[in-house]
Parts: C-alpha cells; structure tokens; sequence
C-alpha cells in the first residue's frame, strides 16, 4: 500500500474506532478533550492529536492508529493495515463531557494570560468549588493563594499552576465541577509549601497535593508537588532538581492504583539514584481527595481520630504518615 493510501486510511479510523471496537471504555472522569482514557480492565490508552495519536501511561508505547493495533493484539503491520480497513466507517461515540473549544488567545502568553485571571477570595465560585465540592478548608485554600499558585478560571474552575525551578509559571491545571485539563503550556511541577523543604510528597494533581496537606495538617517541613497527571522531561528534571539537595526525603504520594503504583515505582527508583530517602505514602481510597472526602463525611469523633489507620503493605508508611 502506497504512503499516501496509509495517511488517508490513517484520516478514516480514529484510534478511539479501535478501542471501542476491541472493547475499551472511556473514562469520562479521567478524560478530557485533549486526553481520553481509555479503559480495558487493568489497560489504559490516553488518545491524543483529536484521535490520531496515543500512548500507554504505564509504559513507554505510543504512536499512530496502525502501532495501536500492534500493541494491542500483537500482530505485524501487515496484519494492522487489514484491521485499521475493516473499520472504515465505524463511528465511535461521542464523549457526553465534550464540550465546544474554547477561544483561543494566541498572542497572550502563558504568563501573561495567569496574570489576566484573579486570585481566587472569599465566596467567589472557585472559593466555593473547591471548600464545598472538595472539601479543602480555608487555611489550605489561603496558603495557595499566598503562595501564588491559585487562579480563578471560567465557570467556577480552578487554575492550579505549575512552576520551574526560578518559580516562573509554564503552564496550569485545570480543575472544575465538570471537567478537568491542561493549559497550553509546559507541565512541571504545582508547588506548596516552603521551596527549601526536606521532604517531597509527589502526587498526581494538584488537587490532591492540597488533599495530602490537609490530611497531613500542612506540615511545615514538607513540599507537597503535583505531576498533573504526566510525567515530562520537564518534570522529571524539576524533580531531580529538588532531590539533589542533601537530607532529602522524596515520598511517593501518588493515586492507589496501578497507574499510581507505576509513578510510585519511578519515584522510588529515582530516590535509589540519587541516594535520599524514598517511601510510598498510599490512599485508602484512589487519590487523596477521596480520602478527605471520607474524613469529613464521618462524625466529629472519627474525623478527630488518626487518619487512614490501616497496616501498609510491607515496605511502605502508613497512608496519611510517611516518616518523620
């Protein structure tokens, strides 16, 4: 088949056509509409380049519609040009959460655009999105706001914004009653907490750092970081960046579940290299929110008792606690 033939049969199937097809579900929750997820029991597939493109966030595979069939039934290119043909014409459904792309503001930059939104106060919507439906009390919300990583976004959403090591903003998460997302920009790191911490507790959103600091009353000696989800070059060196320091303790705090689990293993792998102290901190729940969520739905008594007292798997600290 010519390559001009293969580009056109690439423009016909989607690689949402092929998960729906080999029977992968979208994670509504997890998605949005620049990264679908997609689920098929322990597998998932995130779609990108509006369907053309995708990768495995639980290890390194990614690439066009016809490597999405070689990945997942294991067949030579021959054999994924016959499949990716047979489903000309399948139309995948659409996603309930799409919703219309927003303007685009191409001659603001990043910076410029974080300056353009106000910091969230007291009754605005994000204020109460995020102490109503998430639960964060008033202290954690005003430490994010001082620190300067909090932004109002449109329709009572959040902008929790990722920092370089100068502290510069590259880019944002995207946080709201009825979706989630990613500016256009670089994903680095969402910081809270004093810079010069000894100890790192790395999570998966930004939502959740802010979680683990409630759960952990904001401990003074802690950073607590977000990857958003990803884990780029970018944020892979703004970690090493911070473990370099001496007396550093990295705590893996990433989401209780297979995806957390291959974060985890890639924290703890990088705390073996670099020599600093590194020990899984892991939710009862799947992610931190939940677990504080849970707190607060409980008595006055139970709230007021430790945290998550359940034995850990061997190896690792107790959820709510990771060492001194």
């Amino acid at each position: 088949m010519e390559k001009a033939e293969l580009e056109e049969l690439k423009e016909k199937v989607p690689c949402t056509a092929v998960l729906e097809h080999l029977g992968f579900a979208l994670d509504r929750k997890e998605s949005t509409r620049r990264a679908m997820k997609y689920r098929r029991a322990a597998e998932i597939v995130i779609v990108i380049h509006d369907g053309k493109g995708w990768f495995d966030p639980l290890g390194d595979d990614k690439g066009d519609v016809f490597r999405l069939i070689e990945h997942l039934k294991g067949v030579p290119f021959v054999e994924a040009i016959k499949d990716i043909a047979s489903l000309v014409g399948f139309v995948p459904s659409e996603p309930v959460w799409q919703r219309e792309c927003r303007e685009r503001e191409p001659d603001r930059s990043i910076p410029e655009r974080w300056q353009g939104r106000r910091r969230p106060w007291r009754g605005s919507a994000t204020w109460r999105y995020l102490t109503g439906a998430r639960h964060l009390p008033d202290r954690v919300v005003r430490a994010a706001i001082s620190a300067g990583v909090l932004r109002e976004g449109p329709h009572g959403s959040m902008w929790a914004a990722h920092l370089d090591e100068d502290g510069a903003v590259t880019g944002w998460e995207e946080h709201g009653p009825d979706w989630r997302g990613f500016a256009t920009g670089a994903k680095v790191l969402f910081r809270l907490g004093r810079p010069d911490a000894p100890r790192l507790c790395v999570t998966e959103a930004a939502i959740d750092a802010m979680s683990l600091a409630v759960l952990e009353d904001l401990r003074a000696d802690t950073l607590y970081l977000s990857t958003g989800g990803g884990w780029s070059p970018a944020t892979d060196a703004a970690i090493r960046a911070l473990v370099a320091r001496t007396g550093i303790q990295l705590v893996p705090a990433t989401d209780n579940n297979k995806q957390g689990d291959v974060y985890a293993d890639r924290l703890i792998a990088l705390a073996g290299e670099t020599g600093c102290v590194g020990q899984r901190l892991r939710p009862v729940a799947d992610d931190w929110n939940a677990d504080l969520k849970t707190r607060n739905g409980e008595g006055e008594e139970e709230a007021n008792r430790v945290p998550h007292a359940r034995r850990p798997p061997q190896g690792e600290a107790s959820p709510g606690f990771a060492g001194p």
